[in-house]
């Protein structure tokens, strides 16, 4: 496995982790539909909560959540929209993304950016 799908699965358990231990109940990791996938589906309180996780394990020019563009959104969208449906879940959803980025000494820093975007913006 290239090393940077490794640091990205790591960053996925952490996320995982962090969300899990905040009292979100993990649902699903890795939800594929078509082409598309949504990292984590969670539930927490009375909202199912689907998670892009974004991760660097060096300085870039753009944050993380930069990376989280239109055509990300879309595809994070219509996947969660099919998974809803296919679960024949009836309940809001809200869209979050985690980063998770080193800090000067190296240890991984987590950023949870909650209602991160709507629906609406992947038009």
């Amino acid at each position: 496995m290239a090393e940077h799908n490794e640091f990205g699965k790591l960053a996925e358990d952490l996320a995982a982790d962090f969300l899990a231990k905040k009292g979100y109940k993990i649902l699903v990791r890795n939800f594929r539909f078509q082409h598309h996938e949504i990292d984590i589906v969670s539930e927490f309180q009375d909202l199912i909560v689907v998670t892009e996780v974004k991760a660097r394990s060096y300085d870039t020019l753009i944050e993380p959540q930069e990376a989280v563009n239109k055509r990300k959104i879309k595809s994070v969208v219509q996947t969660a929209d099919f998974f809803m449906t296919d679960n024949q879940i009836d309940k809001e959803v809200r869209f979050d993304i985690i980063t998770v980025l080193p800090d000067k000494t190296g240890a991984l820093q987590i950023t949870h950016i909650e209602d991160a975007f709507q629906s609406f913006d992947a038009n």
